[in-house]
């Protein structure tokens, strides 16, 4: 079973959420800010992806964090910091069992789903 995880006001959610009813591809939505942290396989991705690919360096959010912790970023505060702030997890993420894909584009979800 493939499990959409994202927030449902973000844009690129609303794309991947799109694509996969239109390819009607069966899949469950876990939005972090309504459904909350629990459940989410944040360690897991932290541990084979790091940080630097789990969080979004571009968002709102990461401009709101201090130099300071910018600077001091490892897994384990980037995971206190994504679990108080789930807005930093680059989004939309999918996974299928041990498979997980970052972000939305339309031909690497057509070879994920398949």
């Amino acid at each position: 079973m493939i499990t959409l995880y994202g927030i449902k006001n973000c844009d690129t959610v609303k794309k991947a959420r799109q694509w996969l009813e239109q390819n009607n591809v069966d899949y469950t939505f876990h939005d972090f800010r309504e459904d909350g942290m629990n459940g989410v396989p944040l360690a897991d991705w932290l541990g084979e992806f790091g940080w630097e690919q789990v969080l979004n360096r571009r968002s709102t959010s990461w401009r709101e964090l201090s130099d300071a912790q910018k600077n001091a970023l490892d897994n384990a505060s980037a995971q206190v910091l994504a679990n108080d702030m789930p807005t930093l997890i680059k989004r939309p993420v999918m996974t299928r069992g041990n498979d997980t894909l970052f972000g939305f584009k339309a031909d690497s979800y057509a070879a994920f789903t398949k």
